[in-house]
């Protein structure tokens, strides 16, 4: 049972995620050199996660995006994460939906220093998403995969739907809400700002 908003209020940190790929370590080699290791350059809130010194070129059918920061470390599967408008600008149709479910994504090229990676899957526009640790979740009666609504306030501030809580062992202390830029804009948040849940009635 969820604790009642008069008791207390769920605040969350407020995260614009950026367009950004997520590697494996076969298309690390391919795009910049076979051996070749991601360069940590920028600790990431969430535990282990980095922003890496490489970065690649998205290109699409209709558009090219250079200098498109990896996030490292390496997955088991490549992953590139873009909001809708890249997507236009790419001519790709990102589905949008959790990071990790691949299942009917699109197609990209992506470049790098030292050779290009075809790929026939992996684009896709992450849900925004809320992440936790356990205790905190069963805290506030709340479980992974579960959808909320948050509230961002300021001069256009707007209440999010379908925000899916994320719980794992290795989320930040602090919950974190990550977005990507299009809903940032369109609320004129930036990174640091807070939500607050909205509790149902």
């Amino acid at each position: 049972m969820m604790r009642e908003k008069e008791e207390r209020t769920l605040s969350v940190s407020v995260e614009i995620s950026a367009r950004h790929v997520h590697l494996c370590q076969k298309d690390v080699e391919i795009l910049f050199g076979v051996g070749h290791r991601l360069a940590n350059k920028r600790i990431l809130s969430q535990p282990g996660q980095y922003a890496a010194r490489e970065a690649v070129s998205l290109i699409g059918s209709r558009g090219r995006i250079d200098g498109v920061c990896v996030l490292g470390p390496t997955r088991a599967e490549t992953q590139v994460e873009i909001s809708m408008t890249d997507g236009y600008h790419l001519g790709v149709d990102p589905p949008v939906c959790e990071s990790g479910n691949l299942r009917g994504s699109s197609g990209i090229t992506l470049k790098g220093s030292a050779g290009t990676v075809e790929l026939t899957k992996g684009v896709i526009c992450a849900e925004r998403h809320i992440h936790m640790l356990p205790a905190t979740a069963e805290y506030w009666g709340l479980h992974d995969g579960q959808y909320v609504q948050l509230h961002v306030g300021g001069v256009r501030g707007l209440i999010f739907g379908q925000v899916r809580i994320r719980v794992s062992p290795g989320s930040s202390v602090k919950p974190v809400l990550h977005i990507d830029t299009d809903e940032g804009n369109a609320a004129g948040i930036v990174t640091g700002n807070v939500g607050v849940v909205v509790w149902g009635d």
